[in-house]
């Protein structure tokens, strides 16, 4: 009988510890797949006409069945082993041929030049080019077959206000869908001046994501605020971002290299975008990439902002280090340079050098085996100081570096006092006012300048993940309320928050002015205020964004659906670049 007991216990350390490798030979795969490339760009492509030889472009008519001529332009070596269109030689050349075929002239809003996704960067969208005798916007309405879609309606954004040249991106079309498009050419007095209605049948989205999320309405009767939010991160969608309007209905699906786009920064009539793990890019109004800025060896990590003026700074990983998720990097946008201006490992190297390696059985066992004492996931560059504030959810501190481009130092820290007791960098932190329980696991912190204030304070805000957790440091346990999640699945009893924090330099303090409840989400997530005042809210765990009001009550909540969860979400309304 004991034998047999002994044997069937062996059976169980043997089953775990097979079930336990499975869930990290996963967990690894799912994470790897964010720095993973595109191994291919599917594309589906109508009939064959000609290859322009010179600059090897292949031309298709007709990809989509369409009441109108619609071409379709390739790069002859689309189908080969690592092509990407993030590539800027591939992108001049898809350009000539759009030229070309604008050059031949006689085009009109009843017989448009039509191209489906012509820079490989957004799978449902039209480029549409044509003259008219007056100067005038075009603006357009989509409809479907489905009563359930709404119409949507936008005016486009060409190259003039209002011009009789009509080049432009038309934003919108539902995947999967009969999509009816009536343009209307509208004059500086608001009068239609021409019409005309077309038909075009979409393909399914390139992902395989839903072209539409389950909408639930929440308590405010405010309204929600007029633009597209944009979903980047969604675990098994790398190498995609999602734009979605007020109704869930997913209106673009923008292709990338891999990764995601972490936040999109507005440049006049372009933006910038991570495109790849290692790569951002500049990207025209019409999808064309102008720029590409390879990192080389570093590897993006969940931000990058604007720096001082012709700079960006990212978080990154230094792929020839030991440790990740540490580094600051800045580039520069006309040369394409690369600079490590701070290294968190060096900076905190007496704190440092106490940590471990991320163990198997720990909170973040998915990324067992990595050096991830830190784990930077936002960045704001404060160009007067030439600071930056960055968050560490490792930590669950936000930091303040100054002098970051001649000597970086550490200004001051906010967390929980505790968990830097009796180490050297207990002397920057801040001390807390009020009886609050402090930022755990905290992302997507953005410094707010107020001029109500006096010189020295400034408003915090964040995505409080009200989670604690550490797979770094052996021997420390903070003494937690009930009210700090540690669970990384849902957990009904608890709730993150937005948080606002006061900051005061001069009396070195922090308190919490504000807050409202919002899902709770262990890890990942932001919270992004509107120009409006309304309040968008990525709860990333349960895979809900909402958006709120001024106050902190829910209008709409949409639930996505992803492998392990989705990063951020955000809203923009595109105005200057798709839209008028």
């Amino acid at each position: 009988m004991k034998k047999k007991i002994l044997v069937g216990a062996a059976i169980l350390v043997v089953l775990a510890a097979v079930i336990l490798t499975g869930v990290l030979v996963v967990s690894k795969y799912l994470v790897g797949g964010e720095k993973r490339t595109r191994d291919k760009w599917e594309v589906e492509t109508g009939t064959y006409t000609f290859t322009d030889d010179e600059i090897n472009v292949q031309m298709y008519r007709q990809p989509v069945e369409a009441s109108i001529e619609v071409a379709q332009i390739l790069p002859g070596e689309y189908e080969q082993e690592g092509f990407t269109y993030y590539d800027e030689e591939v992108q001049q050349r898809l350009a000539q041929s759009l030229m070309t075929m604008m050059d031949r002239g006689g085009f009109t809003i009843s017989e448009p030049l039509a191209v489906l996704n012509p820079f490989g960067t957004g799978s449902n969208g039209l480029y549409l080019y044509f003259t008219t005798d007056y100067n005038c916007q075009i603006r357009y309405t989509i409809t479907t077959d489905d009563e359930s879609i709404p119409a949507y309606t936008a005016t486009a954004n060409s190259a003039q206000e209002y011009g009789k040249v009509q080049e432009f991106l038309l934003i919108g079309l539902v995947a999967g869908q009969e999509n009816q498009v009536t343009l209307e050419a509208v004059n500086k007095q608001g009068e239609v001046k021409e019409s005309f209605t077309f038909t075009i049948q979409m393909p399914e989205t390139t992902s395989g994501h839903a072209n539409r999320l389950e909408a639930t309405e929440g308590d405010s009767t405010a309204e929600m605020s007029e633009g597209l939010f944009y979903a980047m991160g969604l675990s098994d969608y790398y190498g995609y971002t999602f734009f979605f309007d007020n109704d869930g209905i997913l209106r673009y699906e923008m292709l990338l290299d891999g990764y995601h786009s972490d936040r999109i920064l507005s440049l006049g009539d372009q933006i910038l975008a991570c495109v790849g793990s290692n790569k951002i890019a500049r990207i025209s109004r019409i999808g064309q990439v102008l720029q590409v800025y390879d990192l080389g060896r570093f590897e993006l990590h969940h931000d990058f902002n604007w720096g001082p003026d012709g700079e960006l700074v990212a978080l990154a990983t230094n792929t020839e280090g030991e440790t990740v998720e540490d580094q600051l990097i800045s580039i520069d946008m006309e040369s394409g340079e690369v600079t490590l201006l701070v290294d968190f490992s060096a900076l905190m190297n007496d704190y440092f050098v106490t940590t471990e390696k991320v163990a198997a059985n720990s909170s973040f066992f998915w990324q067992a085996g990595l050096w991830d004492w830190l784990h930077l996931n936002s960045v704001q560059y404060l160009e007067e100081e030439d600071a930056v504030v960055v968050s560490s959810r490792e930590t669950s501190t936000i930091i303040k570096v100054k002098n970051v481009h001649e000597e970086p130092a550490i200004d001051w820290m906010i967390g929980d006092d505790a968990f830097w007791e009796g180490t050297e960098f207990a002397q920057y932190s801040l001390t807390q006012e009020g009886d609050f329980t402090p930022q755990y696991g905290q992302h997507d912190v953005t410094v707010i300048y107020d001029d109500s204030l006096p010189e020295g304070q400034y408003y915090l805000r964040m995505f409080d993940n009200n989670y604690w957790a550490n797979s770094t440091r052996a021997g420390y346990t903070p003494s937690l309320p009930d009210s700090v999640g540690q669970a990384l699945t849902e957990d009904e009893s608890i709730v993150s928050h937005v948080y606002y924090y006061l900051v005061d330099e001069n009396a070195g303090t922090f308190q919490l002015a504000w807050s409202f409840d919002v899902p709770y989400s262990s890890v990942v997530s932001n919270a992004q205020l509107l120009e409006g005042g309304n309040y968008v809210v990525n709860s990333g765990v349960p895979q809900v964004y909402g958006e709120y009001d001024a106050e902190g009550n829910l209008i709409r909540q949409f639930q996505y659906h992803s492998m392990m969860n989705g990063y951020r979400v955000m809203k923009d309304d595109f105005v200057g670049y798709w839209f008028r």
